[in-house]
């Protein structure tokens, strides 16, 4: 039996498989179905990398996850995060060692640190948390499976009470991938910033790090083919990349092998500091929901990819509709440079959003804004970067019963929208609420919070109908006066999936 025949057979094997059906003739083309719609069900599994949370002895974190109920799902599965750093040896060929060492540990009663999970969650529907104190938590990886797979979010927040990047700091873990953009991260003097990366897989990743400022390329010296181990987080500091000093720089990260999961650190001297999230992938319009109320200052960051200038419109969503900012109705951004424009106290004690569209022909960019509040000593710094629509689903952890604030912006068209506040981590029951949000707004809607809520708890975000519909939570706290506060966008969890129906169809058989 030849190569060729014994492919065919394995592909009808796998076509049986997927089916669960396969005819050994020929299909009948007259009595053929037409084609039907691909069903939307839940994914079966998801993965996660969250960053080592922070360099100060006097951080304080927290570890929340969640995962929405869904219906469809499988009736068991699992959702866990394990340390990145515990598993390295083992992904770097000591396993047997390790394994080893674990059987030995067993036999004495004990159980493997490597082995034991950071966070594993309980049931969907109602988080889980977890705290962690000091310098010395690493990176974090971590898969759900079954039940549990579907919109799973997990966030990690860190209060950190004084030195460098000083407040609240708050980022979702995020899904590998095989490429990011930052823009508003600096190399100036009084920032340190640093890009996390996390490798989840068994091979090592090969990633290179590119920095553009206002005139294009930096000069890097060490950003090409950096090394990640496997199942371990690597931070790296911006300004050992570069000499030169830019308050905005627009950070691009590429993989040439593996996957990686990306944040950037943005810590400042004096304002505090905070997470930046990767920006939505470059694009001709884009949303920056959420921009809180009270926000004293707002600088916009803009990077056009390739070698076309970018003419964009400024426009902020506001409660009442679509307003332009004044002096600041466009914005000229040059190929392979970043921009950026301070717009000042533009919210004027109304929450809002900004939304970038082509003023002539599209042209790709990223976006992301550095808000912050307070005044003097007591300012505090948090990013929002250009985010995905809410789509059918999105989620925000670690919401407190006072400290929480939701803003919903419709940039195009009047949507309906349901949001579910899920049980509490230690107490509580679900509520839920339906909002219409006005074409051309921003609403900051009344959070529902649990009744008889004890511990933390989620927000679920759904589209009703109408939009598309762009969507960031805030969590404020008082720290020794400081207003400190990170904001975090809802992207769609992306936990259904179409599947299309599968057909027999022996015809690649025939000749």
């Amino acid at each position: 039996m030849n190569r060729t025949t014994l492919s065919l057979i394995a592909g009808v094997g796998a076509l049986a498989a997927v089916t669960g059906f396969a005819a050994l003739t020929s299909p009948d083309a007259s009595g053929a179905s037409p084609a039907k719609a691909a069903a939307e069900l839940p994914v079966e599994r998801t993965s996660l990398v969250c960053p080592a949370p922070s360099s100060s002895d006097l951080a304080e974190t927290t570890y929340t996850s969640f995962t929405p109920v869904t219906k469809g799902t499988a009736g068991d599965g699992k959702a866990e995060l394990l340390s990145a750093g515990e598993e390295s040896g083992a992904a770097a060929g000591d396993k047997g060692a390790k394994d080893k060492k674990a059987g030995k540990d067993e036999k004495a009663g004990k159980t493997a640190a490597a082995d034991k999970p950071v966070l594993t969650a309980k049931e969907p529907g109602k988080p889980v948390t977890e705290d962690a104190s000091g310098a010395d938590s690493p990176a974090l990886v971590g898969t759900a499976d079954g039940k549990f797979a579907p919109g799973w979010t997990v966030q990690q927040t860190t209060q950190v009470a004084a030195g460098t990047g000083r407040g609240l700091q708050g980022v979702n873990c995020t899904a590998p991938d095989t490429e990011f953009w930052f823009p508003g991260a600096s190399t100036a003097p009084d920032r340190t910033d640093y890009v996390h990366l996390t490798n989840p897989d068994d091979s090592a990743a090969v990633v290179d790090i590119e920095l553009y400022g206002k005139d294009g390329a930096l000069e890097t010296t060490v950003g090409e083919g950096i090394t990640v181990q496997p199942h371990s987080g690597e931070p790296i500091l911006l300004s050992t990349l570069t000499s030169e000093k830019q308050d905005n720089v627009t950070v691009h990260v590429s993989v040439r092998s593996g996957r990686v999961g990306a944040s950037v650190q943005a810590l400042d001297d004096k304002l505090g500091g905070d997470w930046l999230a990767a920006s939505v992938d470059p694009t001709g319009s884009l949303v920056l929901p959420g921009i809180p109320k009270d926000a004293t200052a707002v600088r916009l960051v803009v990077f056009a990819p390739g070698e076309a200038d970018a003419d964009l419109k400024v426009r902020l969503a506001s409660p009442t509709g679509s307003i332009t900012p004044a002096g600041n109705e466009t914005l000229h951004v040059k190929g392979g440079m970043t921009s950026a424009v301070d717009l000042g106290d533009v919210m004027r004690g109304e929450p809002g959003s900004l939304v970038l569209t082509p003023s002539d022909h599209s042209v790709p960019v990223v976006a992301a804004v550095r808000v912050v509040r307070g005044k003097g000593a007591a300012q505090e710094t948090a990013f929002i970067p250009a985010g995905r629509a809410v789509g059918k689903r999105a989620t925000a952890v670690d919401n407190t019963g006072k400290g929480t604030r939701l803003s919903v912006t419709a940039p195009s068209a009047t949507a309906e929208i349901k949001v579910t506040a899920s049980a509490g981590s230690e107490g509580g029951s679900a509520v839920s609420k339906t909002y219409t949000v006005k074409s051309g707004t921003t609403q900051e809607v009344e959070v529902p919070v649990p009744s008889g809520l004890k511990g933390t708890y989620a927000l679920t975000v759904e589209t009703v109908s109408g939009g598309p519909v762009y969507a960031s939570r805030t969590l404020t706290s008082s720290q020794d006066g400081v207003s400190a506060f990170t904001v975090q966008t809802l992207p769609d969890d992306r936990g259904m999936v179409a599947v299309p129906e599968a057909d027999e169809d022996l015809s690649v058989l025939q000749k």
